[in-house]
């Protein structure tokens, strides 16, 4: 079995893929390892220009899926695990450059550290900053409130008001969070198998809240690990973020579909993990607040 399979899902990424794959052959020295891009339907060059990078690349370690659809990003990936072969299994979004020495690190800590089942790196978006969205606690009522009301803001480092972002941690050491973001994530094989690896409830966001949900539920320890990092352009394919706005590729239509899946993977989440647990009332409020902010996006 080989150490490391990683999984690109790509949409409409036909300027930042070739950069992902190269920046991945370039940087990873001591893992054995593969690489599946699963293509949802784009509609730019970017199945071109994989086609043709595959056919030029010497290390014969690039496969290629080509869906005759948008399956998203939980369905996609799940498609991938038919065919990967890793000891730990690598969700690298497209937009994405790995740094060196990061995947062999993730490797090596992984081996070290049987008891965490899935792990991140510190991310670094174009802006200088770090991707908040790899750091974060679960959306509880009191968590959300805090957050989209701003108050985690105002309090940033305070553990009872900043549960979404987990802010009073330490940013510049290892340590355990509840949740990471599905664009550079590390997972056990083993751990995998027993969350089920993605629920397909999910098309676009939420999936890998709910995967690291699933995950702790089984017992396995998540963690963020600053000592490594990768640069992450975020949001390329959905083109709802600011710090990619100006080489997004998304249309008006693209953007609108995108948002749509960001409230309805907040529902999914409550109704899957929260709705048994709280008052039938404070469910009622948390929808309305959902749809509310969603009419104001």
């Amino acid at each position: 079995m080989i150490d490391l399979s990683i999984v690109i899902v790509s949409y409409n990424t036909r300027d930042l893929i070739t950069k992902c794959l190269d920046s991945i052959k370039e940087t990873i020295k001591d893992s054995s390892y593969e690489v599946f891009i699963i293509d949802n339907d784009s509609s730019d060059d970017s199945i071109k220009i994989i086609k043709d990078y595959i056919r030029e690349d010497k290390s014969k370690k690039v496969y290629f899926v080509e869906n005759n659809k948008n399956l998203g990003f939980s369905k996609a990936n799940n498609k991938a695990m038919k065919k990967a072969k890793g000891r730990y299994i690598l969700f690298l979004n497209p937009d994405t450059v790995v740094y060196p020495k990061t995947l062999d690190y993730m490797v090596k800590y992984m081996d070290e550290n049987k008891n965490v089942g899935a792990a991140t790196c510190e991310l670094i978006m174009p802006n200088g900053e770090i991707d908040d969205a790899t750091h974060r606690g679960f959306p509880t009522p009191w968590n959300s409130f805090c957050h989209f009301l701003g108050i985690s803001k105002l309090l940033p480092h305070t553990k009872l008001f900043s549960g979404y972002s987990q802010g009073w941690k330490d940013l510049t050491k290892t340590h355990e969070i509840d949740a990471l973001a599905g664009a550079f994530m590390i997972v056990r094989r083993e751990a995998g198998d027993e969350a089920g690896w993605w629920d397909e409830d999910y098309f676009f966001y939420g999936e890998d809240l709910n995967f690291c949900y699933e995950l702790i539920k089984k017992g396995w320890k998540i963690m963020y690990i600053p000592e490594v990092r990768i640069l992450h352009y975020k949001g390329v394919s959905g083109g709802l973020k600011k710090v990619s706005k100006e080489i997004t590729t998304a249309d008006k239509e693209v953007k609108k579909r995108a948002t749509k899946a960001r409230f309805d993977a907040m529902k999914i989440f409550y109704k899957k993990n929260y709705e048994d647990k709280y008052p039938k009332f404070l469910t009622k409020l948390v929808m309305l607040g959902i749809s509310l902010k969603e009419k104001t996006s």
